[in-house]
């Protein structure tokens, strides 16, 4: 299975970032839909560092530009005008993937979209990764495997620009950005943003339950904390659970931090056994909350590490996912991957 698996749109960027072991991560989304809505750019590029927007590019302004003081501060005007000159590209290829894609799914019309992702990450023991996949419509198409210099194509139609990719140079030229070029460029943005990437905000935590038809649901809600990474389980008894719980994924709110929930159903009796258990960098040791039944009109409390948090129900946005691409025009799909993975971030 494919790293997106079927993706959500809204999910994706989830799916990408705060992964185990994370130290810090660059990562670029493209997007380009046949129809974006009036008024609306039908492409989109845009860049995170550690999960926060740092650039960003639309077909409507058709300008690279920074979306954070410590990247406008930093980088020059040839630094923005390479950019743009790429990002633009990007464009005009991804018109040209739209039309080869409808070729290979005999569409005629309607909405579609096509995306790619593509960074790399620094884990914590010095380690680096790199990820380069491609989804159509919502679902897997193809992705790149680095160390097997290979690419999976997810779909009968991907086929065909497997074969092409992997008999020319593009996995070569993709190992050696992810490698090698991405890593650069993301030690270069961390150094250039580290007094703001290196803050931590401490998650506030709340915990309620809700009885119906004998069956008491549990949840569990942290909200407020920044960085992205967080980990947050239900534990019975002292041990941590896993397949019974259902959460919500780690969703941005518009203050720049994250929230996230995570709900377990369990039988009334055994309440008092259940603890959600927060693991943060923000916290010096993983912490444990309890929730106890409130009586009439009074505010369910939480007890653990913090006695009494405020009780906010935060609305996160999501996020469009974007990624980067370049194609060729000629029968079937045979997009190659454009020259910004090896002269650019």
């Amino acid at each position: 299975m494919l790293q997106w698996g079927a993706l959500d749109l809204g999910l994706l960027l989830c799916a990408a970032c705060g992964a185990a072991g994370e130290l810090h991560s660059l990562r670029y989304f493209e997007t380009a839909m046949t129809d974006p809505g009036p008024g609306l750019p039908w492409f989109f590029e845009v860049g995170y560092v550690d999960a926060d927007i740092f650039v960003h590019y639309n077909s409507t302004a058709r300008r690279y530009v920074p979306r954070t003081e410590w990247m406008a501060a930093n980088m020059d005007q040839q630094y923005w005008d390479g950019q743009t000159e790429i990002a633009q590209s990007n464009e005009q290829n991804s018109r040209v993937g739209l039309d080869n894609l409808a070729w290979l799914y005999n569409q005629s019309g309607g909405s579609h979209t096509w995306q790619r992702i593509a960074g790399c990450d620094i884990l914590e023991d010095g380690t680096t990764r790199g990820y380069y996949q491609y989804g159509y419509d919502g679902r897997d198409f193809i992705a790149f495997n680095k160390d097997t210099m290979t690419f999976t194509a997810a779909v009968p139609e991907a086929v065909p620009s497997k074969r092409k990719w992997e008999e020319s140079d593009y996995a070569e030229r993709w190992k050696h950005y992810l490698e090698e070029t991405c890593v650069q460029w993301l030690r270069i943005y961390v150094e250039h943003g580290k007094a703001e990437l290196g803050r931590t905000e401490q998650p506030e935590v709340r915990v309620w339950g809700k009885e119906a038809d004998g069956i008491l649901t549990l949840s569990c809600r942290a909200h407020g904390f920044y960085p992205r990474p967080i980990a947050v389980s239900w534990v019975k008894d002292g041990a941590v659970l896993g397949q019974d719980t259902h959460s919500g994924g780690i969703v941005p709110d518009s203050d720049g931090t994250y929230h996230t929930w995570v709900t377990i159903e369990a039988l009334p009796g055994d309440r008092d056994k259940y603890q959600c258990r927060v693991e943060h960098t923000s916290l010096p040791q993983p912490s444990l909350y309890s929730w106890e039944r409130p009586q009439s009109n009074v505010v369910p409390i939480v007890v653990g590490v913090i006695t009494v948090v405020s009780i906010a129900i935060m609305s996160g946005t999501g996020f469009t996912i974007y990624s980067r691409h370049a194609g060729k025009e000629d029968k079937g799909y045979n997009m190659a991957p454009s020259q910004d993975g090896a002269s650019s971030s």
